[in-house]
């Protein structure tokens, strides 16, 4: 599948008000902070979105024009080292700024391992034309 840009944004807000919304419940109630771990969640989104510019226009230049699950591994990397970058220094709003880089680290690789895994499993074949059509859903 090559995905195009406005099916990566879709794939990317599917999956985070399906599966990430049911993963920060359980991470509220596990941090006792539903505002900070929702809102991360929010920019999780928004970054999401920002950095799926420049993920498109790298995998354009791929030979397949495919991003490899290797490379969703490093995406995730810098994306979750840019969230912490700016809940450190520039202080996010809804997000303590002594919120903990190892709760982050374990909230963010929750909500991207299940997505992920959401993603390259049941949703192939729940959602067959998905595939076909760049992750495009309308």
């Amino acid at each position: 599948m090559t995905p195009t840009l406005r099916g990566r944004w879709q794939t990317r807000l599917f999956l985070l008000l399906t599966v990430g919304i049911g993963i920060s419940a359980i991470f509220g109630l596990l941090y006792r902070d539903f505002q900070a771990v929702f809102s991360l969640l929010g920019y999780i989104f928004v970054l999401g979105v920002v950095w799926d510019v420049l993920y498109f226009s790298l995998q354009s230049r791929r030979w397949d024009h495919d991003w490899s699950p290797a490379l969703y591994f490093v995406s995730a990397v810098w994306e979750v080292v840019a969230l912490l970058f700016l809940i450190k220094w520039v202080r996010l709003p809804g997000v303590p700024p002594q919120f903990g880089v190892w709760k982050l680290i374990f909230y963010f690789g929750a909500v991207w391992i299940c997505s992920m895994g959401v993603a390259f499993g049941p949703m192939r074949i729940i959602f067959p034309r998905w595939r076909f059509w760049g992750g495009q859903w309308f």
